[in-house]
């Protein structure tokens, strides 16, 4: 009596045979390749966290609107509503700077799940896979800032510069996070621990503290006031204001690009020395 086993052959099988059988060799794939496909990675990820996503987005910005609009507003501006229009765009700048925190704890936790030690044998441009987060991070940002303003207008916050200007202040508040979060994806290449990135949370709360997005510094002691005015999260929050009111000058903008120049500069090609030193390490 003879048995026949059947085997049943899937798409991917046949996707893999195909590579494997290929008489040539497959072509590298191009950096811009590289980069899209581990980004798409990252956006498969990021849509199986969607609940856990949303909730982190939603909670700091709603906590804070809510408490300092109607608990401060009136000390702060008169009314609830004068201080809104000046508070909520501090509050887009503060939301989505503190998600740059979440870019250096997923480059912590691939590195602790030996993800990127898999990637090291894989034939394409290495630092793709640090882009290419952090290009899926800004969908992130984007959500964050779009629900943060929704937010705001159901409250009565109304931009006199309309659409367009918050649109304009959108782009220029996503394109400080890309460069802001390469800070953390230092930190995330010189921590042991995806435990110890949330240790700067701290830090950075501090330093979106120490800026003018609560209140104007013109209200501030001098030597805090010189401090707060220094500060690049303090130029962004300056420049968004006068993005969404019509106000912005040439010289808030000059600030927030050479701001966003600095960070690039500095904490970009220290990321791939970082990266390049552990994978040859």
């Amino acid at each position: 009596m003879t048995t026949t086993s059947a085997t049943t052959t899937t798409p991917a099988d046949r996707g893999l045979d195909t590579v494997l059988l290929a008489p040539e060799r497959p072509r590298r794939p191009s950096p811009l390749s590289a980069t899209l496909t581990l980004a798409w990675r990252a956006a498969i990820r990021m849509k199986n966290e969607v609940v856990v996503q949303l909730f982190d987005v939603l909670m700091m910005p709603v906590v804070f609107l809510l408490i300092f609009s109607y608990l401060f507003g009136g000390a702060f501006a008169g009314s609830v509503d004068n201080y809104l229009q000046f508070f909520l765009p501090g509050v887009l700048v503060m939301a989505a700077v503190m998600q740059t925190l979440a870019t250096g704890h997923t480059v912590s936790l691939d590195i602790a799940k030996g993800v990127f030690d898999r990637f090291r044998t894989m034939p394409f441009w290495q630092p793709a896979s640090l882009v290419g987060a952090m290009i899926t991070d800004l969908g992130r940002y984007l959500l964050t800032l779009v629900l943060t303003a929704a937010l705001g207008l159901s409250l009565g916050f109304r931009p006199d510069a309309g659409v367009g200007g918050m649109a304009l202040a959108i782009l220029l508040i996503l394109a400080f996070s890309f460069a802001f979060a390469w800070i953390f994806t230092t930190i995330g290449l010189l921590t042991r621990s995806p435990d110890s990135i949330q240790a700067q949370s701290m830090l950075l709360m501090a330093v979106v503290f120490c800026s003018n997005i609560f209140v104007d510094s013109s209200t501030m002691p001098g030597v805090i006031r010189a401090i707060v005015d220094t500060n690049p999260i303090s130029h962004l929050s300056t420049a968004v204001r006068g993005l969404v009111h019509g106000t912005v000058t040439a010289g808030q903008l000059g600030l927030v690009g050479l701001s966003i120049g600095a960070l690039l500069v500095i904490f970009g090609p220290l990321t791939m020395v970082l990266y390049h030193k552990r994978k040859n390490g």
